[in-house]
């Protein structure tokens, strides 16, 4: 009789679960590891902070997540998760001007974080191979530099054991002890990179004004790094249940207020005052929440030179981002499908972790830099990154940066490629395609828009001409 194969997954969040599914394909038994007690519904956890502040779900992520555990973007959709289409779908003030909303292949979900994890957790744990040790912390790695053998648990009570695995997944999060752990098997210091901004998130739940069309688009003001000043942001996604969820963010020095009387003040003073405009309109449904998780790290586990056969690192734990670029939930997805395919090549032959750490790091490379390198150009940030990559971009480079993103808000051609590139539907690299740059050298005059392109019952919800706003939850 062939033996039971077993994984263990540390963390039980949104990685941990696309993890977990992952393995359900490969091994007989799979057990998560989670600090938390789960609720009971879509509801928020002690062990995702950032989760009340606004969460997108890139079609690159989604289609991943779809791949992974089918019928998800479905029961995301019966469960009120908005799917909006880019740009068709947005209100967008870029650094450039106002974005025309073109229609695309592209898309978001967008849906409280709380609904978001729920839906894919409900999915995970139906497959009867997962199992979840709840209130349970994971203390350590059994093993050694060669090969990881399992994880030492200690549960609510204090009791300490070991999990035996042939594969262990860690998904713990931005406060992963991974590094600490492979010093203790005897492997060298990890690499690690940070880029931070000091941006702060403030949000704020709105009831949307009745009348409010259920196709009303998202809403972004961007803020524009060419200034010199503290870089000021503001989104109004639309989410389950007809509410309107609201995130107003702020690099180091320009932070926004975590007050109620100031939220909508400070939302009036970014680029164009459209938000702050709608907000007067539309009824609150609690306090301003604040948040600082925003540091955008990055470890290197992929340029070890040896590493433990059956360990992998993905998630937070491996690279965690400025959350306002959305960019996450889709980076871990895009790596739990990595590991899928390396899987389904090699199964769980001793070579197989240490191929997933290289796809894994590839499939989040491109996420990374989007991040860090539109993060370096505001000021006060702190760079301590020794990724060359990671720097002020060159003359020529920022002229076709700056050639790309006004000729996206006006060509078609151009807006779904950089929006491909935004989505995490294309590489960096496909925004150098001969087919772009034809469609960039034939870009000519265009007429810049003069405010927010909203259709006339849009409009109608931001002059007031809707029902009076919406009370209760």
């Amino acid at each position: 009789m062939t033996a039971e194969t077993r994984a263990v997954v540390i963390g039980g969040g949104l990685a941990g679960m696309l993890a977990s599914a992952v393995l359900a394909r490969h091994v007989d038994r799979v057990t998560v590891v989670e600090r938390d007690v789960y609720p009971d519904g879509p509801q928020l956890r002690k062990g995702v902070p950032q989760a009340r502040h606004a969460h997108l779900l890139w079609s690159g992520g989604a289609r991943a997540i779809e791949s992974l555990l089918p019928g998800t973007l479905t029961a995301l959709a019966d469960a009120g998760a908005h799917r909006l289409h880019l740009p068709r779908d947005i209100v967008w003030y870029t650094p450039y001007g106002w974005q025309t909303r073109f229609p695309g292949s592209q898309f978001m979900i967008t849906a409280s974080r709380a609904l978001l994890d729920w839906v894919v957790r409900e999915k995970a744990l139906a497959n009867p191979k997962v199992e979840v040790l709840q209130q349970t912390d994971a203390t350590g790695l059994t093993g050694s530099a060669e090969r990881v053998t399992g994880v030492r648990v200690r549960d609510k009570d204090g009791q300490e054991s070991e999990l035996t695995a042939d594969f262990v997944v860690e998904t713990g999060g931005r406060p992963s002890q991974t590094p600490k752990w492979l010093a203790a098997l005897g492997l060298p210091e990890v690499e690690e990179d940070v880029v931070d901004t000091g941006i702060a998130y403030a949000t704020r739940i709105y009831a949307a004004p009745a009348g409010t069309p259920a196709t009303f688009p998202m809403v972004n003001v961007a803020a524009d790094p060419a200034t010199g000043r503290p870089g000021q942001n503001g989104a109004l996604v639309p989410i389950e249940d007809g509410r309107w969820l609201v995130t107003l963010a702020g690099t180091r020095g320009g932070e926004p207020p975590t007050d109620d009387d100031s939220f909508i003040d400070f939302a009036r003073g970014l680029r164009h005052p459209v938000i702050a405009d709608l907000l007067e309109r539309a009824e609150p449904l609690g306090p301003v929440q604040g948040s600082r998780s925003t540091v955008n790290r990055r470890r290197y586990y992929e340029r070890l030179e040896t590493w433990p056969a059956g360990l992998l690192v993905m998630g937070d734990a491996l690279a965690g981002f400025n959350p306002v670029y959305g960019h996450g939930m889709s980076g871990a997805a895009l790596g739990a499908r990595a590991l899928d395919t390396e899987l389904t090549r090699n199964g769980l032959a001793d070579g197989t972790a240490d191929a997933a750490r290289r796809a894994v790091a590839e499939a989040i490379d491109g996420p990374w830099l989007l991040a860090t390198t539109q993060d370096i150009c505001y000021p006060g940030t702190r760079n301590h990154a020794k990724d060359p990559r990671i720097a002020p971009r060159e003359q020529d480079a920022q002229a076709f940066a700056d050639l790309l993103g006004t000729a996206a808000l006006y060509d078609p051609v151009v807006s779904a490629a950089a929006m491909q590139v935004t989505a995490l539907a294309a590489p960096l690299s496909s925004l150098e395609s001969p087919h772009l740059v034809a469609a960039l050298r034939k870009a000519g005059q265009h007429t810049e828009l003069d405010g927010p392109p909203f259709t006339e019952a849009e409009r109608a919800v931001l002059e007031g001409d809707s029902a009076p706003a919406l009370t209760g939850a």
